[in-house]
């Protein structure tokens, strides 16, 4: 489904979190430059990126795997920034796609992993684009890790104790849409129902299946599921639907604009420029 062809007006509120400041520096002069995004601040321990996100609310926020606390500590404050800040949209920034990091990156919230060493910068920007949409980045090696993960797990229930179906007929047909790539609004209009019905449904299933969140979901679907949404091949895919010590690290910045460049259009213009992008449809 084509993504929407309309440029957002307003940029793209964003913090940047690495493990020093000439990786921030050098992310948010990229960002900066295109007028869909605004980059409010960058950080580089956990400390101050909390600091910064509750005071220049942000919509998206980009973390380095490691921070100036340590291995993996932009991943330990993601559940932090999940739990206080639900609705800021996450992606995690790795020098190289590892199955643990991606498998730990998604359980504790994050609704993308961008790889540095494996991408270009103009597909960190469409990578923001489509996790501000809500959806979900993720190229093939990393949605591969997921199922891996999913298949090596304690199976879901698909029963109750009497060995009944735990889902009812409707909770079907919408997980075979949340499977076929729709989003909240879209599963609506093809059911009939309002969007507050559907995000009912969706507590529902989570509870009876067992899962939190709507990657799990999607993982559920695609593994029980006759209906696969996306493709087997190598062609990629898309689919829709911080006081003064710490001020010397902690930058906070007015509104920027810069040259126009225009987000993804649509499935045929990222298969032309992306080899192995794979984006899931997000509440």
């Amino acid at each position: 489904m084509p993504l929407p062809h309309q440029p957002r007006k307003v940029p793209i509120r964003v913090v940047v979190a690495d493990a020093n400041l000439l990786g921030c520096g050098l992310v948010s002069a990229g960002l900066s430059r295109r007028s869909q995004f605004v980059v409010v601040g960058y950080a580089t321990s956990a400390h101050e990126l909390l600091r910064l996100i509750d005071t220049c609310a942000p919509e998206v926020a980009l973390i380095s795997s490691t921070l100036q606390d340590g291995d993996f500590s932009g991943i330990s404050v993601m559940a932090e920034i999940r739990s206080k800040y639900p609705g800021i949209r996450i992606v995690l920034l790795i020098d190289r796609s590892e199955p643990e990091v991606v498998v730990q990156a998604f359980r504790a919230g994050a609704r993308g992993v961008f790889a540095r060493s494996e991408s270009h910068f103009k597909w960190l920007c469409k990578c923001v684009l489509c996790v501000h949409q809500g959806q979900i980045w993720a190229n093939t090696q990393q949605f591969e890790f997921m199922l891996d993960a999913v298949a090596h797990a304690p199976s879901l229930r698909v029963v109750d104790a009497d060995g009944a179906k735990l889902l009812t007929k409707r909770e079907e047909d919408l997980l075979h849409l949340v499977a076929d790539g729709l989003g909240n609004r879209d599963i609506a209009r093809q059911l009939s129902l309002s969007e507050h019905t559907v995000k009912n449904y969706m507590f529902r299933i989570f509870e009876k299946l067992g899962i939190s969140n709507r990657v799990e979901l999607v993982l559920y679907a695609l593994t029980n599921s006759k209906r696969v949404p996306l493709s087997s091949d190598e062609s990629p895919t898309v689919t829709s639907r911080a006081q003064s010590h710490s001020a010397t690290r902690l930058r906070r910045f007015p509104h920027q604009r810069g040259s126009q460049t225009s987000p993804v259009r649509n499935a045929s213009e990222a298969s032309s420029s992306s080899k192995n992008l794979t984006t899931l449809p997000q509440s």
